[in-house]
């Protein structure tokens, strides 16, 4: 994992996503344009959370999230979802 020089505000969280499934289980490739994006991916950074509510995922973390939540964004030539941690389904 590499170390990215953004430090997300309140309850936001910094998500690299995983790479999306290349070949289906029966052996069949998978063109780029008909791809799915991907639904969970690693923690890279957290904020600090609110006054009321504590971050509860930490960097390094595998999280599921929601296929259209989050913001994406490209640093340093890699993307990245920044999202809210209730956005956040679970942490596997």
């Amino acid at each position: 994992m590499s170390k990215v020089n953004i430090k997300p505000l309140a309850d936001r969280v910094l998500i690299e996503p995983m790479a999306a499934e290349t070949k289906t289980a029966s052996g069949i490739y998978i063109p780029e344009t008909a791809k799915e994006k991907p639904q969970q991916g690693k923690v890279v950074a957290v904020g600090p959370g609110t006054k009321d509510d504590k971050i509860t995922v930490k960097v390094g973390d595998t999280v599921l999230y929601g296929k259209y939540t989050g913001t994406e964004l490209k640093l340093e030539g890699k993307d990245y979802l920044i999202m809210r941690e209730s956005d956040i389904f679970a942490i596997i």
